[in-house]
């Protein structure tokens, strides 16, 4: 359940260099998910590997690593799923959460979670 395409920035694991990327939020996804090619890149490395059920029913096995991503001016490190078929990628819930940014889907901007308290 996508709810807009943004553009944000994948960093190496120390944060020193960044590649920007169009994603698709997706409020409906936990994980951030994000092309292999341009992980390994930047230098991350797979940490683990976990199964994932997709949305059609099947299991994949897929590696985990960590590193930082700058959404919207907001930056933290956090986990990354590797895709070898996606070309783009997409931002999960997990990430935003840690980011601490909720989702706007009418004006499709991101808001920061003290304003969706007020």
């Amino acid at each position: 359940m996508g709810i807009f395409r943004t553009t944000v920035e994948i960093g190496d694991p120390t944060g020193s260099r960044w590649t920007p990327l169009q994603v698709l939020v997706d409020t409906g996804a936990s994980h951030t998910v994000m092309p292999a090619a341009i992980l390994e890149q930047l230098g991350v490395r797979p940490h683990a590997t976990a199964t994932f059920r997709l949305a059609d029913g099947r299991r994949v096995e897929r590696d985990i690593g960590r590193t930082w991503i700058r959404v919207d001016g907001h930056e933290e490190i956090t986990q990354v799923v590797f895709e070898a078929e996606r070309t783009d990628g997409l931002l999960g819930v997990i990430t935003l959460e840690e980011m601490r940014l909720g989702v706007d889907p009418i004006s499709r901007r991101f808001v920061p979670i003290e304003g969706l308290m007020m």
